[in-house]
């Protein structure tokens, strides 16, 4: 099974790494990295770069996993890069994507008229490219899944996973990287976060997400 995950520059590291650790365990999983082929790129991390990369036009894969970034402007603009996941996309079994991401393959105009989720600062933003948002942590939707924000790549994988390889290889994978998350808070979604903090993000969103 080839598995293509999308990087470039200023990407959010755990958007792909988390996936990475979860359907890199599948059964004959190959996985690769794709890109413009330039190199190692630097992440929204800063001093964390991630390399590997061959160029995305010479690649199909069975699986594509876009992650997202705090600014995506670039991406969403690319002509090759929304070239290559439509060609890509005939022949793949799942299309998948963390945060922002969606907003990528939306603008590839692959979720039109099909759920959606995104990062929630963003998620209405679906709506440009024909979309509906949805505010599930992760939506699949057709052979298109999407993750809400950073760490729900994790949950997006292990979905996949199941889906893939069955509930037991899932259920496996997820006990090998001990996936069994306990926050020391509750403001992990806008739901359940307090007014204040969901404020404060709110009012300084184009510091964090400018997408």
């Amino acid at each position: 099974m080839r598995i293509a995950m999308v990087l470039y520059s200023h990407m959010t590291a755990l958007d792909i790494v988390g996936p990475y650790e979860v359907l890199s365990r599948l059964p004959g999983a190959s996985i690769t990295f794709v890109g413009d082929g330039s190199g190692p790129v630097p992440t929204d991390a800063g001093s964390l770069f991630l390399g590997g990369m061959s160029d995305f036009s010479d690649i199909s894969a069975d699986v594509v996993v876009v992650p997202g970034g705090p600014d995506v402007a670039a991406q969403l603009a690319d002509t090759r890069l929304r070239e290559w996941l439509r060609a890509v996309d005939a022949g793949a079994t799942w299309m998948a994507s963390v945060c922002t991401g969606s907003l990528i393959l939306g603008a590839a105009g692959l979720l039109r008229g099909r759920r959606a989720t995104s990062h929630w600062l963003v998620a209405d933003r679906l709506r440009e490219f024909g979309a509906e948002p949805a505010p599930e942590r992760v939506v699949v939707d057709g052979k298109y899944a999407t993750a809400a924000g950073v760490s729900a790549g994790i949950d997006l994988a292990l979905d996949l996973a199941g889906r893939i390889a069955g509930p037991q290889v899932a259920q496996t994978i997820q006990l090998a990287i001990e996936y069994d998350p306990r926050p020391p808070f509750t403001a992990g979604s806008p739901a359940t976060a307090p007014p204040e903090v969901v404020g404060f993000l709110r009012a300084n969103a184009h510091l964090i997400v400018t997408s």
